[in-house]
């Protein structure tokens, strides 16, 4: 094999929404093998690998990565988390939720580097190819699940993401008709958002990501100003209530409602191969005070303020989306308000990029209409695609309820379901690889998930009809 072919094989360029860049995964044994000369110049060859070492990510980046993949709109519907999990229940339940899904991410990259190791000339899976692998790889009778498996992933990343363009239509609008109506612009809500489609439309008709990754950088600053800027007048509206006003537990249909927004809010799993495998030094990704740790600590600490601050403050009133709550007749708060609902639009665009790339290579590979033309097709899927969750996103009664279906229903499975399920595969594979305390840990991690599933499913579909009547 020349030097070129094993170049082909050693690396596999991901494009990725979130992270608004290209990501060129090398495996760090093979990027020494690449140093060595094999036919080429010996100073050009070492040119080369000098460049992809320096386009690596560094620990910081892959951080701030990390952080910006896994906060989103959900941030702002931390208020409306401690509501329905109560104070000091919410507190002490984030950090259990955020050690189980560091704990699960650990699962899935043991799970990918087994796949990688066991496959001839591969360096990085995904999400969806290391399930496929690692059932491919498994128990005799699991091996036929090995498609279907991935396909299922595949489906609720599509779904997951699909939720959260449709979600942002709904905050966007939401905040825009507050601000429209205080300034005597009388007009519904669906006209609201018929008026946010065309230029959401316009950035997500684009088939290359270097289009509209700039927009990342802004729609995170945009957010970011705009919790703070929330925040702020929350602790200058004069003093906070009483503590004895709040709720400290919860239980039931609002404990269910909680979970759901709260694997909501950690939406960042789907990045955590990538990520790992872009690094100059992949092990520091999951050790002990790795990216993973040190990132998820601060990740679930933001959280804990805002909806510890928001909950305080506004009560049983707190709305989907904390901004809602800010009084609209304040001049800053409508600025606020703008702020926030322009960084939710500004990454629409990237979040539609992902379920995108998800939907057009079997769409392309299966339709001959497709291959011929694939820019008319793949703009003309893309069109459809957005009118959906423009449709889904008019229908929604509420905003915090269609953040906990898509929580309950796809991110849990994402996040806990289908890295224990490689766990238990991968174990198998081992003589006594499975041990009592593995197996217990699994079992209660599995039974927690499938809990949540069903409850907060059921709950946010009854809230959701309720609504309606």
């Amino acid at each position: 094999m020349d030097a070129e072919q094993r170049e082909c094989s050693a690396e596999k360029v991901i494009e990725t929404g979130d992270m608004g860049r290209t990501l060129e995964i090398t495996k760090p044994e093979l990027q020494q093998q690449q140093q060595q000369p094999t036919g080429k110049n010996p100073e050009k060859v070492d040119v080369e690998s000098t460049v992809k070492r320096r386009h690596a990510t560094s620990n910081l980046e892959a951080a701030t990565h990390l952080f910006k993949g896994s906060v989103g709109a959900g941030l702002f519907a931390m208020g409306d988390c401690f509501k329905n999990g109560g104070l000091i229940g919410s507190t002490l339940m984030l950090p259990v939720i955020a050690i189980m899904c560091v704990h699960c991410e650990r699962l899935l990259i043991r799970g990918s580097l087994l796949a990688v190791a066991q496959t001839p000339g591969a360096t990085f899976y995904d999400y969806p190819e290391t399930v496929e692998k690692c059932f491919e790889y498994g128990p005799r009778p699991l091996r036929c699940m090995s498609r279907a498996m991935k396909l299922i992933v595949e489906m609720f990343l599509c779904v997951t993401q699909f939720g959260f363009c449709a979600i942002y239509f709904v905050f966007i609008t939401e905040n825009l008709y507050q601000v429209m109506q205080q300034n005597g612009i009388d007009i519904s809500m669906s006209l609201v958002m018929l008026i946010t489609l065309l230029p959401a439309m316009i950035p997500s008709l684009m088939t290359n990501l270097k289009y509209i990754s700039p927009v990342s950088l802004l729609a995170n600053c945009a957010l970011l100003f705009g919790l703070i800027a929330t925040l702020s007048i929350a602790f200058s509206e004069g003093p906070m209530p009483s503590i004895k006003e709040r709720n400290y537990f919860t239980g039931g249909s609002q404990l269910a409602l909680f979970f759901g927004t709260a694997l909501f809010s950690y939406e960042g799993i789907a990045l955590i191969l990538p990520l790992r495998n872009s690094m100059r030094e992949p092990e520091k990704f999951s050790s002990r005070f790795g990216v993973l740790n040190v990132t998820m600590l601060f990740i679930t600490s933001i959280f804990i303020f805002t909806g510890f601050v928001s909950y305080m403050r506004w009560g049983e009133d707190v709305a989907g989306s904390i901004t809602l709550n800010l009084d609209v007749e304040d001049v800053m708060s409508q600025v606020v308000k703008m702020v926030a609902a322009l960084g939710v639009f500004f990454g629409y665009p990237i979040q539609f990029f992902v379920m995108m790339k998800i939907l057009w290579p079997p769409v392309k590979r299966n339709n001959s209409c497709a291959q011929k033309y694939p820019i008319t097709m793949q703009v003309a899927l893309r069109f459809i695609m957005i009118m959906m969750t423009f449709c889904v996103a008019l229908v929604v009664p509420q905003l915090n309820l269609f953040i906990s279906l898509i929580g309950a229903l796809c991110s849990t499975s994402l996040a806990f379901v289908i890295p224990i399920i490689i766990d238990f595969v991968t174990r198998t594979q081992v003589p006594k690889g499975l041990g009592t305390w593995i197996y217990l840990k699994n079992i209660v991690i599995l039974t927690i998930a499938i809990l949540g599933i069903v409850t907060g499913t059921y709950q946010s579909v009854v809230e959701i009809i309720r609504e309606f009547k």
